[in-house]
């Protein structure tokens, strides 16, 4: 996929206008912090659209469309939550991050896009309130079992899961106990072939 035709990707799937532009806006935002916080590796930047935007933007297609909460956990630089909070102004984005300076620039770029919809919570996943998820994802966050045990608090019988593994997807849902293996499945990545998605449904008790 060529940057071209991951942009044609992302655009498929944006319901008007105004949303391509807020992630068109989004995708400069991203380009110019890289160059001060090191948001994302400068490497990846003459394919922000294909390693980044559409590679977030292809998580809408494993879940209900619609109106359900979604909890991005480890948010960093709002990849893939704020690009989803674009692209479905109507959904409730919660993007949870740790560090400070992320904090900030999340707030201030929810701030100038005017993402009403989208709200940073900031401090450590352990230790924040529990909220009923409809749905959760975590990008490049922590291994699946790690993951999965912060995250258990915040599931529910109908949270739907897109957790975004790269080409370790089958081999960390291996490493999880039986029950959890049932449950989680891997989806291939429209962005990179040899990646996966970790999707699934229903609820985690908190130390399974």
């Amino acid at each position: 996929m060529t940057e071209d035709e991951a942009r044609d990707f992302v655009a498929a799937r944006c319901r008007n206008a105004a949303a391509l532009g807020k992630i068109e806006r989004y995708a400069e935002l991203l380009r110019q912090g890289a160059g001060t916080q090191n948001l994302i590796a400068a490497s990846t930047l003459p394919q922000i659209w294909l390693r980044h935007i559409a590679d977030s933007v292809q998580l809408i297609d494993h879940v209900s469309r619609g109106t359900s909460s979604w909890l991005d956990l480890g948010a960093g630089a709002g990849l893939p939550g704020m690009v989803i909070g674009l692209l479905e102004p109507e959904r409730e984005m919660v993007l949870m991050e740790s560090r400070a300076l992320r904090i900030q620039w999340l707030q201030e770029t929810i701030e100038q896009l005017g993402a009403r919809n989208i709200a940073v919570r900031g401090g450590n996943i352990r230790s924040a309130a529990p909220v009923a998820a409809g749905v959760i994802s975590a990008r490049a966050f922590a291994p699946l079992p790690r993951l999965l045990d912060m995250a258990a608090r915040f599931s529910t019988a109908d949270t739907e899961w897109v957790l975004p593994k790269g080409r370790s997807a089958a081999q960390e849902i291996a490493q999880l106990p039986r029950r959890q293996r049932a449950m989680f499945h891997v989806k291939p990545s429209a962005t990179d072939p040899e990646a996966g998605i970790v999707t699934g449904k229903g609820r985690l008790e908190d130390g399974a």
